[in-house]
């Protein structure tokens, strides 16, 4: 059983009963005690409220209620099959996001979906014919600033390049192509906008700061040239 599954599992085991222990879980789910801390946790980061009862166990907030909602068995397939293909983005941030809003959907899934939906898991692969191995942990950070016109200082290695130059962007929208992230910003060195790849960018640091919005257009942007490389 991977992770998710595990903690899809565990989200319904505590809906249905007052209270679990971690050794209940444990035994279970066949994990170490260990692993259930660390699930249990993971479930309060994606924003679960798991209250922990001294000497007794887990159970959830009362008057906790996932908002009721139906999915079919091919739109839970959609949603698997999604989960493959967001991993073949190499962006961690979005990949773990993407995970804590999947425990939080298919903790809504009726039981026979659910079993469906973790078969399908077992039997969908997407294979990379890419073979570099970079990745990247910027893109959900990159997101917020783009909605809300947040500068973004960064250092960013060109390609074939031995030294990275310090960059001050206005980020406007975001493509991918052969599993690689590209964001268009204005670049405030080159004065124009620019294609940088999310997994070239070093260090970034999303700024306070706002700018005024350039009524950018992505389709425009394509139709007028073809993406500049930064």
């Amino acid at each position: 059983m991977s992770q998710l599954s595990r903690l899809i599992a565990i989200l319904t085991t505590l809906r249905s009963k007052r209270l679990v222990t971690a050794p209940q879980l444990a035994d279970k789910y066949d994990v170490s005690i260990r692993t259930i801390y660390r699930d249990i946790r993971k479930l309060e980061a994606a924003g679960v409220p798991v209250v922990t009862i001294e000497g007794k166990g887990y159970a959830l907030m009362e008057g906790y209620n996932v908002t009721p909602m139906q999915f079919s068995e091919k739109e839970a397939n959609a949603l698997i099959t999604a989960q493959q293909l967001v991993k073949q983005t190499k962006d961690s941030s979005f990949v773990s996001d993407f995970n804590d809003a999947l425990v939080k959907i298919k903790s809504v899934f009726k039981t026979t979906i659910q079993e469906k939906s973790e078969l399908l898991e077992r039997k969908i692969y997407v294979f990379n014919s890419d073979f570099e191995n970079t990745s990247s942990h910027a893109l959900s950070d990159i997101q917020l600033a783009i909605t809300h016109f947040n500068y973004i200082e960064m250092h960013y290695l060109k390609a074939h390049a031995t030294t990275a130059t310090h960059r001050k962007i206005e980020p406007y929208a975001l493509y991918a192509t052969n599993h690689k992230w590209i964001l268009i910003a204005w670049c405030h060195l080159r004065a124009s906008y620019r294609a940088f790849r999310i997994d070239r960018i070093q260090h970034f640091k999303i700024l306070t700061d706002t700018f005024e919005d350039r009524n950018f257009e992505l389709q425009a942007y394509f139709q007028s040239c073809d993406a500049i490389n930064a």
